[in-house]
């Protein structure tokens, strides 16, 4: 059944008090070409919509967290992942180490000291009883990419990608205490990728099949939804009103003979967007909508990996996956709407600008879940990579981790 969300207050730019009640996220910029210094220089645009900040009212205070623990792999990233404000200037930073195998974690500490690692212990049976536990996961599937948020009955959830033997699915997990969470149902997730095996061979909405051969799905299993199928980049957003809304990244074939294919891409070929769903419990989305897109103003190897969002009382900031297909390069947008349908990109261009190439985040910035507003600061906690994003070039060693950045506010004054 289709979900209907009718409340008539959906869609519009929140008041102070539910921006009070939705907070979460980060931002971060230091330099930027001066058209866009320029374009911020005044409050408002000619339309009215608010504009960012200049890219120097950003200060940059370097890495914060970096891999330090044998089953971090050498890697780790916050991309998609919060970070929540605790006590005595200390934060929680949920993130993924990434460079042996999958797996989620968090780390607890304050910026510029050393940091509390906790790895989630993954089950297939009732969770562990430790710190941070996964149960209901069944054996062989490993974690990435998490997201964090709390129900309005004060529960938790957990939302992650989960990669196995021919498994690469969307799951969401729930915990009463925000520590032993279960897996809700690992075989009706909330998004399958197309490689997954019960999606092999189903066409997404633009038609796109990157495996045709069945994969061996077991009795029982139902296949995915073609209006459910999206390749990976996923964030979700409790709204105030209690629903939710869920951004992730789709694929479009590229005709034969367009510019925009590139050979450099992992997928030659195809070209990402951005879609929007909708749903009333978090679990069950519906709604899919096309909200951005390569339009005439783009570059032919225009690409958008991702968008993250940040509520304000003014609207929902983004922060879009500007990622350059030929260079293999990927930037920060800075991007806006009033109703999560309609994204305005007045300016196109890095809001958080690359470091040189001695620098961690010299070929590659990737956001966490969005800006938080916190003691008379915004603050972005966000990964970056000194490699290309197909891995083939790099800035000396290949390199990820968590940096930070700060900023009095988001807003031009």
């Amino acid at each position: 059944m289709r979900c209907q969300l009718n409340r008539q207050d959906r869609g519009k730019p929140m008041n102070r008090r539910e921006f009070l009640q939705h907070v979460a996220g980060a931002a971060g910029v230091v330099v930027a070409g001066p058209s866009l210094v320029r374009a911020v220089g005044n409050q408002a645009g000619a339309d009215g919509m608010p504009q960012p900040c200049p890219p120097t009212a950003w200060h940059k205070h370097g890495i914060v967290l970096e891999a330090t623990e044998p089953w971090e792999g050498g890697q780790i990233q916050n991309f998609t992942s919060p970070a929540e404000p605790l006590d005595d200037g200390k934060w929680r930073i949920w993130y993924s180490p990434r460079g042996k195998g999958f797996a989620i974690a968090y780390a607890e500490g304050t910026p510029g000291e050393p940091f509390r690692k906790v790895p989630a212990v993954c089950t297939p049976g009732e969770p562990d009883d430790s710190e941070f536990a996964i149960g209901h996961l069944p054996d062989g599937w490993k974690p990435t990419q998490v997201v964090h948020v709390r129900l309005a009955n004060g529960r938790h959830r957990i939302y992650f990608w989960a990669h196995g033997p021919e498994i690469l699915r969307y799951l969401a997990a729930e915990s009463d205490d925000g520590k032993r969470y279960k897996v809700v149902n690992p075989h009706r997730p909330v998004l399958w990728h197309p490689n997954d095996r019960a999606a092999r061979g189903i066409p997404t909405p633009d038609g796109v099949v990157l495996t045709r051969t069945p994969g061996s799905r077991p009795a029982g299993e139902p296949e995915a939804p073609s209006r459910l199928i999206s390749n990976d980049a996923t964030m979700i957003y409790r709204l105030a009103d209690g629903t939710f809304e869920m951004y992730s990244v789709g694929l479009v074939r590229l005709p034969a003979g367009d510019a925009g294919i590139v050979p450099e891409d992992n997928i030659p070929g195809y070209m990402r967007v951005v879609d929007r769903y909708v749903s009333e419990d978090g679990l069950h989305f519906e709604g899919r909508t096309r909200v951005i897109q390569r339009d005439e103003r783009d570059p032919v190897d225009q690409q958008f990996y991702h968008l993250s969002v940040t509520y304000t009382p003014e609207g929902r900031v983004g922060m879009l996956g500007h990622y350059r297909a030929k260079a293999q390069t990927m930037d920060l947008e800075w991007c806006f709407s009033s109703d999560g349908i309609n994204w305005h990109r007045p300016h196109r261009l890095p809001w958080l600008p690359r470091g040189s190439q001695t620098q961690p985040d010299s070929y590659g910035i990737y956001p966490p879940a969005g800006l938080v507003q916190h003691d008379g600061k915004w603050h972005l906690f966000y990964t970056g990579v000194n490699s290309a994003h197909n891995g083939r070039h790099s800035h000396g060693p290949a390199r990820s981790v968590i940096l930070y950045a700060t900023t009095d506010s988001i807003w031009a004054s």
